[in-house]
This record gives C-alpha cells, structure tokens and sequence, in this order.
C-alpha cells in the first residue's frame, strides 16, 4: 500500500504513521487541506491511499470561528475528493458522531440520519457529503471520542489525578473511547477491504465522561468517587458551550463484518496509561 498521511502532526495522524511507517506523513504546515491552490499544486502521483487525519476538532470554539472550522472540516475534503478523482487514490476521510444529533437510543448505525448540533458537526457533515460526492473511490469513517498522544480527555483526567484535583464531570453524555493506535490500525485494515460508510469505536459497553474519569482515576491509584458527577444542564450553566450529543454510541455492526475486531475500550486504556506511567 503505497500511502499519504494528511493531518500527520495529530493524535490520529501520529498513529497512522506509526503503523504506516513507509507512507508519506504531511503535517498541516506541509499541506494545508483547506487551502485549495495548495491542494491542487500537491503532487499525488503514486499513492494508491491517502488518509485525511486532518480536522478542526476545538467545538467549542467552532461556535465563534465557524469560518475556521468548515474551512478545514467541509472545503479541505472537499479539495481532496478533486484530487482523488484526478489521481485516482483511494480517499479516506475520518469523521465523527457529532454528525448526529444524539437522540437515538441505542447504538447509530451508519445509515442514521444527519443531524449536527453545532458548527463543529455540521463543518463534518459537510466534509462528508464532499467526499461521498467527488472522491470515485472513497471510504468515510466515523469514530468518536479519540485518545492518543497529546492533550485528550484520559490525559486530562490522568493529570488532575496526579495533581490530587477532584473534578466535576459530566455524567447524562454516553459514548465509546476510540484509541488512536487501534483505529489506525482498523483504518489500514479497511482500507483494503471496505468502501463507503463505516463506523469504528473500541468495543465494550457505553460509558459516560464521568465513568471515563472514575475508570481513569482508579487506575492512578485515586478514589473514583474524587471524580463528581453533574448534568449537561448544570455543567453548562453560564459557559460559552456547543451543544453536544448526549449518545454518541456508534453501531459496530458493519465493522464486525467487515472482520475488523476492536478491543474494549477498558483494555485499551490500561496499555494506553500503562504506556504512559
């Protein structure tokens, strides 16, 4: 597999490249996505994949920049979906479950309808559609929840542990833990074998932010009972905040048969701290 990682200076991009060591790795000062001359001068030749890791990813912040965000979120793919058809690669775009609204209430399955929040999901939405319509040969990938090496949910938690802090955390927001090393990992894989739509999380049963904290805390040696539980309501009471889905369960039903197999997301974050103790 001759393949382009975009977005390679991220939590995503930095484990693409780890387990693609022989792709060509373009941070964001190497190829900025959402800027369309720069796209359109890149060369491709030669990569049969190209894999767009990069993405705006601050919601909250989306709200008061949306130009920002659907400028790298809906024209950035939207540039790559013309350089696909033009090169001929395969395009893999990594999306998110804020594309959905949250209100189904079991796991989504690819085929839920869109229905973003907030600028943030309604930038990826977008970027999608681009992709779905432009790239002949493409394959979008939805995750959530993704933690790698850098600044991330567990890493916070992990750190106000450390510091003795007791944090307030969200506990009416339900989701799955993706684990960057593991969903480069089943990219790659369905990189050869799939087309389309296709949903990736670590398995296991749907925990909360707060069940997320408590699990990281106890595994720092800290009382999970440190970590408070609070509503969305209270949280967001006086902060400037994008509404934001309250499941995110993504369906893995189509990656099981696709024979791509994720481990829990409990296993997954004991080797992700464990590395990191």
């Amino acid at each position: 597999m001759r393949a382009c990682v975009l977005g390679a200076d991220g939590q995503l991009g930095r484990a693409l490249t780890a387990a693609l060591p022989d792709a060509v790795a373009l941070g964001h000062g190497a190829l900025d996505i959402g800027d369309p001359g720069a796209v359109a001068g890149h060369d491709f030749t030669g990569a049969d994949v190209v894999f767009n890791a990069a993405a705006y990813t601050a919601v909250d912040r989306a709200e008061h920049e949306p130009a920002a965000a659907w400028r790298v979120n809906a024209l950035g793919p939207t540039h790559l979906a013309g350089a696909a058809a033009r090169y001929g690669f395969l395009l893999v775009h990594v999306s998110t479950e804020y594309v959905f609204d949250g209100s189904a209430s079991g796991p989504m399955p690819e085929d839920t309808p869109l229905s973003p929040l907030g600028v943030y999901g309604a930038s990826k939405a977008a970027g999608e559609l681009a992709v779905r319509a432009g790239a002949p040969e493409h394959l979008v990938v939805r995750t959530s929840w993704v933690v790698g090496d850098g600044g991330n949910f567990v890493a916070t938690m992990a750190r106000l542990a450390r510091d003795g802090v007791s944090p307030t955390v969200v506990e009416d927001q339900i989701g799955r833990p993706t684990f960057a090393a593991d969903l480069a990992a089943a990219l790659v894989l369905l990189a050869g074998r799939e087309r389309g739509t296709v949903h990736v999380t670590n398995d296991g049963e749907p925990v909360s932010w707060h069940g997320l904290a408590a699990e990281v805390f106890a595994r720092q040696g800290r009382d999970p009972a440190d970590v408070r539980p609070v509503s969305t309501a209270e949280y967001a009471a006086g902060r400037q905040q994008a509404r934001r889905p309250a499941n995110s369960v993504l369906d893995l039903s189509l990656l099981t048969r696709a024979g791509v197999t994720m481990p829990s997301w409990r296993d997954a974050l004991d080797t992700h701290l464990g590395a990191r103790s």
